[in-house]
């Protein structure tokens, strides 16, 4: 397929060029998935999907426009680049637009290496129906589990290719499968929901379902009989399950997009703390059976690793071509793009430097305070750091889970907080953003 998928993406150039456009670039996109859903041992849906989209950026000096596509003949084609060519008449012009010079274009465009691809074949329908069902079973068999949401089971493939008028032109292949479940304690308006879930680029590195439904229950039979914890100032533990949402919130703020707008609180912070002396904060591409990585980004540059956070101090932006220009920089090779807009900066494998202490030991360290397990809804200020997310959890004396909690809200001052965070070691080596579980001192706690 990706020998098709190259030859659209050169018919759209073709086209592209005979429409006018001075500059050009083209991405198709092959898509198959297979999902099964299951509840109370039988099965709710299957949904099978499988496309082709492609994607045209046509540029007129510093004046762009994108169109989309899932019609692949050669009139829809020509159309859709005469439609972009016209809209780029049109189109404000942007400083930042433009296709990479051919000396910036990655060399090596192979991703054999990275692994992404799962030579395994598709999975049938009863397999992962069998998946899902012993998820579910899995989690229905621990006590204190009244019932469940359900489980899922799924897996896709993705074919991408690249092409612009500069002369770059490649693609690769990445696979994913998941296993997923909802459980349940307690009945009525004393009903408590968890969920956990797994997903891996190859089906064989899959934990087994049962284990993924079985955790699943036995966080839903932890929450049962919340209450409210008091209101007050007290240090917080943020779980390697939702930890990562913490750093997420630093590098949208360091993103390109954000830093060019003036819209960030970060805007003023390069080569100046951001985390603990201690720590540093790195980006790594090219890590294999990983599901950020890849051999070059959306414009065609080489991918390579990087650090964001160097011993505390901030030493890098995430930034694509265009904001690069905008900021008088270099691109940091994070563009990415869908079909039907054109790049902007995004980010791979993050990995922020590990502690020598357990959760357990971070909680003993706490003393009192509270143990955060899943955020419901989110204020952040982008430009202030302002900070104020509904949470549920555990509440924590003498350094123990005393008893679990839920309909309070945590606040704070992202910059203050970022700069005050003690890591354990737990982070789950698998993820595309390895985050261990973070102590935060001194945050505000809205409850009783």
């Amino acid at each position: 397929m990706t020998d098709s998928l190259a030859e659209l993406s050169a018919a759209l150039l073709d086209a592209a060029r005979r429409a006018g456009a001075e500059a050009a670039d083209a991405i198709a996109v092959r898509d198959a998935s297979l999902s099964i859903d299951v509840r109370s041992g039988t099965l709710e849906q299957a949904e099978r999907s499988e496309g082709v989209e492609i994607g045209l950026r046509v540029l007129l000096g510093r004046r762009q426009a994108c169109v989309s596509a899932s019609d692949l003949t050669p009139r829809t084609m020509a159309e859709m680049a005469e439609r972009a060519v016209a809209m780029a008449r049109e189109a404000p012009e942007d400083p930042g637009a433009g296709l990479a010079d051919p000396s910036q274009l990655a060399t090596d465009t192979s991703a054999a290496g990275l692994e992404l691809a799962d030579d395994a074949a598709e999975p049938t329908p009863a397999q992962l129906e069998d998946m899902a069902r012993a998820a579910e079973a899995a989690a229905l068999g621990v006590p204190g589990v009244s019932s469940t949401q359900g489980a899922s089971s799924s897996w896709g493939e993705r074919d991408i290719h690249l092409a612009a008028t500069n002369g770059f032109s490649a693609g690769y292949r990445r696979t994913g499968s998941s296993v997923s479940c909802v459980a349940i304690s307690g009945e009525g308006l004393k009903m408590e929901r968890e969920y956990h879930g797994d997903s891996r680029t190859h089906a064989a590195d899959l934990p087994d379902p049962a284990a993924i439904g079985r955790i699943a229950g036995e966080r839903a039979a932890a929450m049962a009989g919340p209450r409210r914890a008091k209101t007050g100032s007290y240090p917080i533990v943020f779980d390697e399950r939702i930890s990562a949402s913490l750093i997420g919130h630093l590098l949208s703020a360091i993103n390109g997009s954000a830093i060019a707008r003036g819209a960030s609180w970060a805007r003023d912070l390069m080569d100046m703390p951001v985390l603990p002396d201690a720590l540093s904060l790195t980006e790594d591409p090219h890590r294999a059976r990983v599901a950020g990585s890849r051999p070059f980004d959306a414009e065609g540059l080489a991918t390579r690793p990087r650090t964001i956070v160097e011993n505390g101090i901030l030493r890098s932006w995430t930034l694509d071509l265009a904001t690069a220009r905008k900021l008088g920089l270099e691109s940091t090779a994070n563009a990415a793009r869908g079909s039907s807009a054109p790049p902007s900066p995004g980010l791979t494998n993050v990995t922020l430097a590990q502690g020598d202490r357990t959760r357990d030991d971070l909680l003993r360290e706490m003393g009192t305070g509270l143990l955060v397990a899943s955020f419901i809804g989110a204020t952040i200020n982008p430009n202030t750091g302002d900070y104020s997310r509904g949470a549920s959890g555990f509440w924590v004396e003498g350094g123990e889970i005393a008893y679990p909690v839920n309909e309070i809200t945590i606040a704070g001052h992202l910059p203050n907080m970022l700069r005050r965070l003690i890591p354990a070691n737990d982070a789950r080596d698998h993820l595309s953003r390895r985050v261990p579980s973070l102590l935060v001192e001194g945050m505000t706690l809205a409850g009783d």
